[in-house]
């Protein structure tokens, strides 16, 4: 397998509220909370308003609850959870949400997901990278340099968390799964080195990609040719659904490329479930109990209890 410092603050993250009688999904504390960068990130600049939560009473439940759909990022953050000392594997992983590279599902896809590795023995860092980027070029690029210094972050703080340098991965939703694929398949740190932080290694000894989006080029028949696979690309979990419009053959090329290639992989393809489901149950869904299938995996190489 290929192979965090600042002030620890800890507060509370951002809860969702019940609203006109909808349920309400409320996240814990983030043990710490991490500004990125020491003052201006690099690559390009995101130029929107005031952070907020962009959720409409009109929007769709998942599961019965709201989402928190955090948009306007221009200061990225990791949020940082860790699992009691006893049950610590010593994996640590950065979540991706999703979002369109337009907002990110925050709970959804973000400090829930780090509750689950948390009850598994695994240290989790929510990313909340820049947003929006779609009208960047590349869209992917200021997500995936905010990812890979989170990833350098999270290694500068492992002694202090419990974490063990070798066994730090990348997990992301849709087009938070474009960003942690693109992360983890980097050749090189897309920024220029900064501090003491950045001599840690920025790259991911394993990927978890839940509804990867925008791996395909436009014909959808093989992986955009900025998507590169080699020999030296970490393990991989992937879980799709065969209805998701946005698309399974994302999942699928890089699969078969990742095979290609002779790197360890689970793939999971689900026959129903859509698009942006998270990891909440639903019923005769399956899909949505990707998780279950995803801490086998953890387990059985050494990074989940």
């Amino acid at each position: 397998m290929r192979r965090f410092t600042g002030i620890a603050v800890r507060v509370l993250t951002l809860l969702l509220i019940a609203v006109n009688g909808d349920s309400a999904i409320i996240a814990r504390e983030a043990d710490h909370i991490i500004n990125l960068w020491p003052a201006k990130p690099p690559g390009p600049q995101v130029n929107a308003g005031e952070e907020q939560d962009f959720n409409k009473p009109t929007d769709r439940l998942v599961a019965g609850s709201k989402i928190i759909k955090l948009g306007n990022v221009s200061l990225p953050q990791a949020h940082v959870y860790l699992p009691s000392a006893e049950q610590r594997t010593g994996a640590a992983v950065v979540i991706c949400p999703g979002g369109g590279y337009n907002i990110l599902a925050w709970d959804l896809e973000g400090t829930e997901v780090a509750e689950w590795l948390n009850s598994v023995g695994v240290a989790a860092i929510v990313l909340k990278y820049r947003v929006p980027t779609g009208n960047l070029s590349p869209k992917w690029l200021a997500p995936v340099q905010d990812a890979q210094r989170a990833l350098s972050i999270t290694r500068s703080n492992a002694s202090e968390w419990g974490v063990e340098s070798g066994k730090v991965g990348v997990l992301g939703f849709s087009a938070g799964g474009d960003t942690a694929a693109r992360t983890a398949l980097a050749a090189k740190r897309l920024y220029d080195p900064l501090d003491a932080i950045d001599q840690a290694a920025c790259d991911a000894n394993a990927a978890i990609l839940i509804y990867p989006a925008y791996l395909t080029n436009k014909e959808k028949t093989g992986l955009a040719d900025d998507v590169v696979v080699t020999k030296e690309s970490p393990p991989m979990f992937l879980a799709h659904a065969w209805d998701d419009p946005v698309t399974p053959e994302s999942s699928l090329f890089l699969a078969l490329a990742l095979k290609k290639n002779e790197v360890p992989t689970e793939l999971h393809l689900y026959d129903a479930g859509g698009h942006g489901y998270g990891l909440r149950a639903v019923d005769n869904l399956p899909v949505t109990s990707w998780n279950l299938r995803c801490a086998d995996w953890l387990k059985r190489n050494g990074w989940g209890r």
